[in-house]
């Protein structure tokens, strides 16, 4: 087996992986804030450790500067997860999911104006129809919808807001690679999250049974801890277009998980919606990575 095919299905199953951490999460008797905490401090000790025993060191290897934009970043991200797992208790996975692969449509928009890039045809065409594709998900104007699953949808729109400031803050950072760089955001989520969860109302393990023991552990180590690390180790031998495919198997899989596993309901015009936001996103990333090849 090649490189190349190794690191595919590397990725491969990290995308998968990752698909399926709604079910998970839904089962862990906490708040949305507890399991963020948890998931951060259970990954930063796994990462730690992978770092440390390969010989790698836990150093950030970039200028000071650039290390507060990381340490930023990690405290967006686990507010990006809390937003997150609350959309998961409101709505289905699959629309929060989809609502939350809104981000990639605020980076495009932002990017022009953060880094001066050209907003080219093909931008905007992108921006409008996932825009659309979001309208029809929330089912603006439609009487019927249930107030519950909107707010969940809101959820997942803020998840999607904070993590296109992840992305947006790693843009600005040059040091360091991937693994490393997400040992310290793990490391910083986990510094904002404790004064957080204990000034909200604290962890409240009692209220775990055998189960969201299992389900909170297998969200930080496999989840979290080896996934990422699966995740990070195949992007070195990836093209740009190829992973930008594969990263489309996380949504495909929680949507799948979601309607025929759970039985969850979708509207056709969310199942349109879904198919505008994915379809266009991915059709942006592939344009762009082929005008970066040029």
């Amino acid at each position: 087996m090649s490189k190349r095919q190794d690191a595919m299905i590397r990725n491969i199953i990290s995308m998968a992986v990752f698909g399926t951490i709604g079910v998970f999460v839904r089962s862990i008797p906490l708040s949305s804030s507890a399991v963020a905490l948890c998931r951060a401090l259970i990954a930063a000790v796994l990462i730690g450790g992978y770092l440390a025993v390969s010989g790698k060191g836990i150093r950030f290897g970039g200028p000071a500067r650039e290390l507060v934009l990381l340490l930023v970043s990690g405290a967006a991200m686990g507010f990006n997860w809390i937003l997150l797992f609350e959309a998961y208790k409101y709505t289905t996975i699959s629309i929060a999911t989809l609502s939350y692969y809104f981000a990639p449509v605020i980076v495009t928009v932002l990017c022009p104006v953060l880094f001066h890039e050209k907003m080219t045809w093909k931008k905007w065409l992108c921006f409008i129809m996932s825009t659309l594709g979001i309208v029809l998900i929330t089912g603006i104007g439609d009487v019927s919808a249930q107030s519950s699953s909107f707010k969940g949808i809101l959820f997942g729109l803020g998840a999607a807001c904070l993590y296109a400031a992840v992305i947006l803050l790693n843009k600005f950072i040059r040091g360091g690679d991937g693994i490393h760089r997400t040992f310290w955001q793990f490391v910083s989520a986990a510094a904002v999250l404790i004064p957080y969860v204990a000034w909200s109302g604290g962890m409240q393990p009692g209220d775990m049974d055998a189960k969201g023991w299992i389900c909170l552990l297998v969200v930080g180590v496999v989840h979290t801890g080896i996934t990422y690390c699966l995740y990070f180790s195949s992007l070195k031998e990836l093209p740009g277009q190829e992973a930008a495919i594969l990263s489309y198997i996380d949504p495909l899989v929680a949507v799948f998980i979601s309607v025929a596993v759970l039985g969850e309901k979708m509207t056709l015009m969310q199942a349109a919606g879904g198919i505008l936001i994915l379809g266009f996103t991915l059709y942006n990333e592939l344009s762009q990575t082929g005008e970066n090849s040029v």
